[in-house]
């Protein structure tokens, strides 16, 4: 029996490749005989750029950047050179778990080092760039990565904005770079908000970010005098394009600066790990995730695992924290499986895990 396990992370407890690795050790405990191959899921967000070198067989390439502080750091992104491909994330230049509770500051947070990462990735030759939007500090509208870029935000005065987001109530005119070069980006997000308004970036992700309500009001200001003057200069305005409002507005800044596409982050990954191939091989297929729930319709990697498995007529089982009694979601899967009695502290999480794949494994044989 070939068994393909194919989780997501377990939020706040166990990482993907974890959560893979206590499936299997559970399932070859009653099925010492079946083959097993183990992937790691990400939907966009932090992860996303390991779960695709893991699976692809990448390389890391390190690289110097600033985080969203300004303070230079070391951070990397992955190279698949069979496909001439660059993975990377914006948190690993501008993430909010880089920042103590303390210094959340989205006035002065920038996506300047995403820029940094972007132009690193150059000195591969990559014929494409995915990008992962998720677990930003930001809320620049990719006003920094533009800068890092080469684009230069002038004032009323002719002079050059300062990397500061309010800065940019005083924007007339943006110049783009004559010698940039990019290939096409691929921003791969799990939201689809829009840049401005009740759903917008500001909106929605800004208070997580240390947002008062008064730096939100300048924010969402600051961010619509961006997208005015963008759209003026390139005659072309995502503000309203799906995930245009992802990591503070990133999507909207590659949309514009870059040229980018956005797409679902399950998607990309899939693509990129040649998900379907490996269905295809399996007899039986395995995901999981902390919670499922109607959110899970959307777009996130468990679901999007079973509409593939199903679609290719294989058996799929999920494991998870927790499970909702809602239909819909349960009938996506042959079988739902939750985690029973874990502590608090999500300590015996891992545990619990090997527990319940030895019982599917049990039930499989």
């Amino acid at each position: 029996m070939r068994i393909l396990i194919a989780p997501d992370k377990f939020k706040g407890s166990l990482g993907a490749k974890k959560v893979g690795q206590s499936i299997a050790a559970g399932l070859r405990t009653a099925l010492p005989g079946a083959e097993l191959e183990m992937i790691a899921l990400a939907d966009g967000g932090e992860g996303t750029t390991e779960a695709i070198c893991r699976a692809a067989g990448g390389e890391w390439i390190e690289c110097r950047a600033h985080d969203a502080l300004g303070r230079e750091i070391a951070a990397r992104y992955a190279w698949l050179p069979e496909k001439d491909l660059a993975v990377c994330e914006m948190s690993a230049a501008a993430g909010l778990a880089q920042l103590s509770p303390d210094e959340r500051d989205p006035l002065r947070a920038s996506t300047f080092g995403v820029g940094e990462m972007l132009l690193a990735t150059l000195d591969r030759a990559p014929r494409q760039i995915i990008i992962g939007l998720g677990g930003s500090a930001t809320n620049d509208g990719g006003f920094g990565t533009a800068r890092a870029l080469g684009f230069r935000f002038l004032g009323h005065d002719g002079r050059e904005l300062s990397g500061a987001v309010d800065s940019l109530h005083d924007l007339q005119r943006i110049e783009a770079p004559n010698d940039l070069s990019l290939p096409p980006i691929t921003a791969a997000c799990d939201v689809n908000n829009p840049l401005l308004g009740p759903a917008g970036a500001t909106r929605t992700f800004g208070p997580q970010k240390g947002a008062t309500p008064e730096q939100l009001e300048i924010l969402e200001r600051s961010l619509a005098r961006l997208a005015e003057v963008a759209a003026r200069a390139f005659r072309c305005d995502h503000r309203n394009t799906s995930g245009a409002g992802a990591a503070g507005g990133l999507g909207f800044g590659l949309l514009t600066f870059c040229g980018a596409q956005i797409r679902s982050g399950f998607d990309v990954v899939a693509e990129a790990i040649d998900l379907r191939a490996r269905i295809e091989r399996a007899d039986v297929v395995i995901t999981g995730e902390g919670k499922l729930d109607r959110q899970t319709l959307t777009g996130k990697g468990p679901a999007g695992v079973a509409q593939l498995s199903r679609s290719l007529g294989k058996a799929v089982f999920a494991i998870v924290g927790q499970a909702e009694e809602d239909a819909t979601v349960r009938e996506l899967f042959d079988g739902v499986l939750t985690l029973r009695g874990t502590r608090p502290d999500h300590s015996d999480t891992a545990q619990m895990l090997e527990l319940r794949a030895r019982e599917l494994a049990l039930r499989l044989r």
